[in-house]
């Protein structure tokens, strides 16, 4: 998996309008909060499984019910698409 290119990073404010770069770091963020401790385990199983079926784990941050997730691959050093579907595949399922 090949690093995104400037022009592909630049485009993802559009394509991931939820994630927001992480300062510093090729790699991309996004807090969640819910209604309590239950609810954001239960959302950081679903993260897990898929990134287990996937092969791609986030960093992962939980106080009680705030989860935030850092999507990276270390492997190249930084932004790659593998992390732009990861984003995509989590929307899917995570609160607005």
């Amino acid at each position: 998996m090949a690093l995104l290119s400037p022009i592909e990073r630049a485009s993802l404010a559009e394509r991931l309008p939820l994630w927001r770069p992480v300062s510093g770091r090729q790699a991309l963020k996004r807090g969640f909060h819910f209604i309590d401790f239950k609810q954001a385990f239960a959302f950081m199983t679903q993260v897990a499984l898929l990134a287990e079926r996937r092969d791609h784990h986030p960093e992962i941050y939980n106080l009680y019910n705030r989860v935030e997730l850092i999507l990276t691959s270390h492997d190249v050093g930084g932004l790659s698409m593998r992390d732009v579907q990861m984003a995509e595949e989590i929307d899917t399922f995570a609160p607005r």
